[in-house]
Parts: C-alpha cells; structure tokens; sequence
C-alpha cells in the first residue's frame, strides 16, 4: 500500500513538473512580437470576415468557448471594455472554438456587443499559429495598430491586467 502510494505522489510530481516546464519552456514568449497573419472565419450570420476588416484599430483577439467558465467569466468585462473604448478604436473579437448553435444562444442571452466568429477546429488550428501551445482556453491576443500581435494570454485575462496593456497604445 505504502508502496502504491508513493509511486502516485511521484507520478503526480512528474505531471506537475512536466506542466510547469511546458509552460517556462514554451517557445512563445508573452511578449514575442510578430505580424498578426491574414485568416477568415464566418460569424453567427455565416457572413465570411476577414481579420484585415479591423487593420488600424487596437484588436483584443479572444479564442473561448461557452463549455469553458473562465471564458464566460472574462466575457462581461470584454462587454463593458467594448463599451468603453470602441470610440478609441479598440475592438473585440471573439473566436469560439464550438458549434454556432451554443454559440449564438449564449451571444443573444449574454448581449455580447462586439464579432463573434466561429472557429471550430479551424479555431484551434489557428489557436496554436498564434502561439497557444498549451491549448488553453480561454486564449487572448492583443494586436496593435500596425497589426502586430504584442502580447498573448493563455488562460482568464483580468480587467486590471488587459487595461495596463492596451491603455499605452490608446496614445
């Protein structure tokens, strides 16, 4: 039993240990500038977008899901920043990665007031291009005017913490 019980804790450790250096050895910094890439997804009208229809504004790029609580729970922040800062040229844009139907009934009950676009498993695909190597979700980007992406998020992105990155290039 003893026995049994040590080869779980140390199994644990390992799990934990390879986590943490996943993540301190990912190969994309937070802080890794690069050129946001062209792509297009449909949004809950199945209108085909382009991300360059938003060139020249602040873009807060957040990959979520309604299966997913810290998404659910970042979203009513998002809706009041979008409120807020939409005449400064900042714009939301969220990528779900599920089908539409769950997508659209929590968009219409929650009063989502920025895109929403359906990513799917294109979604994740796209996901990892931008630098979610750990498949975390809620994933968030922040992309700059000059469409550069200058900071990524895996995991819930508090109000505090998107302000003290967006409001520098407000100026």
């Amino acid at each position: 039993m003893k026995q049994a019980g040590l080869i779980i804790i140390a199994a644990i450790l390992a799990l934990a240990l390879g986590i943490s250096a996943r993540h301190f050895f990912s190969t994309t910094p937070k802080n890794d500038v690069s050129a946001l890439p062209e792509f297009n997804l449909s949004d809950l009208s199945d209108r085909q977008h382009n991300i360059s229809e938003w060139r020249g504004r602040i873009l807060v790029l957040n990959f979520w899901a309604t299966w997913c609580p810290p998404c659910l729970k970042e979203i009513p922040d998002f809706i009041d920043l979008q409120k807020q800062y939409a005449d400064k040229d900042v714009q939301f844009i969220g990528i779900a990665l599920e089908d539409k139907e769950p997508v659209a009934k929590y968009a219409a009950a929650t009063h989502i007031n920025y895109p929403i676009l359906l990513g799917g498993d294109n979604g994740i695909t796209l996901a990892h291009q931008l630098g979610n190597s750990m498949d975390a979700v809620p994933y968030t980007l922040i992309v700059d005017r000059q469409g550069q992406i200058i900071y990524r998020h895996p995991g819930e992105l508090s109000k505090e913490h998107l302000l003290e990155i967006i409001t520098p290039l407000l100026k």
